[in-house]
């Protein structure tokens, strides 16, 4: 068992796979730090992160605060004697916490930072057409996403890749890294390179909200296709059916780049047998699978079985 009392935190799936690599590699987890259960489906019931419904099954000690400042969640997580905090896709944390354990807090970062800082790095990385990802170790500092880093993985990102796959990708990978933080933390000769080192010109990557997701047709086939695979399968990048007052929420969660539909107007719809094209500025998309407001998630040639785009554009 490693020497080090760790305390982990974090929330989704992404950060189950970094916690389940710590106990396989007999790291000594003395607590979890997760966010509280939060109301979900359709009877809206108290559910739990997927971090603590992984810690619970495996008999770790978990503190879900509302509040991170406050007297009681600080007295508790001192109780747990930490003296390092590994942290994976949680949330902001105050200095008080971060600078708590005698050996810091790390942080796993799903970018090559400093490129990509901020909430939603998979994502855009994926909107903005890059080849190349990857995952960072780094200490915590006051300002997010800025610490001194200690290891970097890079992966590819294939031409046809959506956010979903690389974000499981970077999620096997990330776990690796940070047993391998570990591991040299525990050996006493920890890299550590400061991001102001690294220069050149950086993208940020801040939350997704609704309006990102909405796809502009004006815009190349490349730019749509990117945001499309970006967002996919969530947030999901959406469009709107329009046939005179007639107006229907179409998201899209895959699609492929065509020339079918030259000298169209941006926004034009073709069907071609079981086929959708709609035009773009350049060039155009093939439509894979959608999804229309109130409906299932479906492919197309399903789709256009039961619904007639006659008369529809999108927009």
């Amino acid at each position: 068992m490693s020497k080090e009392r760790i305390v982990f935190m974090g929330t989704p799936e992404f950060a189950v796979s970094t916690l389940k690599a710590l106990l396989d590699a007999k790291a000594n987890v003395v607590g979890v730090i997760t966010a509280p259960d939060r109301p979900a489906g359709r009877g809206m019931k108290l559910q739990p992160s997927a971090v603590k419904q992984f810690a619970v099954e495996n008999d770790l000690t978990v503190l879900q605060p509302t509040n991170l400042k406050s007297e009681a969640f600080l007295e508790d997580l001192k109780s747990l004697k930490a003296t390092l905090q590994i942290v994976v896709a949680f949330r902001m944390l105050p200095e008080v916490v971060w600078n708590m354990p005698d050996h810091g807090t790390f942080n796993l970062h799903a970018s090559l930072l400093p490129q990509y800082r901020g909430a939603a790095p998979i994502n855009w990385a994926v909107i903005n057409g890059e080849k190349e990802s990857g995952v960072s170790t780094f200490f915590l500092q006051h300002k997010i996403d800025t610490g001194d880093i200690i290891f970097q993985e890079k992966v590819e990102i294939a031409k046809n890749e959506t956010a979903g796959e690389l974000h499981d990708k970077l999620m096997r990978v990330g776990a690796k890294l940070v047993v391998k933080t570990l591991a040299e933390i525990e050996n006493g000769d920890v890299p550590s390179t400061p991001q102001n080192t690294i220069i050149g010109e950086l993208n940020e990557a801040p939350k997704i909200f609704k309006e990102t997701c909405k796809i502009d047709w004006n815009k190349p086939a490349d730019d749509v296709f990117n945001l499309i695979r970006g967002l996919s399968p969530y947030p999901t990048a959406f469009t709107t059916l329009i046939s005179g007052e007639d107006e229907i929420g179409l998201k899209i969660f895959s699609a492929i780049k065509t020339e079918k539909q030259k000298d169209q107007m941006p926004g034009a719809l073709t069907v071609d047998g079981q086929s959708l094209y709609i035009a773009c500025s350049v060039g155009s998309i093939e439509v894979l699978e959608l999804q229309m407001a109130g409906k299932k998630r479906m492919e197309t040639r399903s789709f256009l079985l039961g619904f007639n785009l006659d008369g529809y554009k999108v927009r």
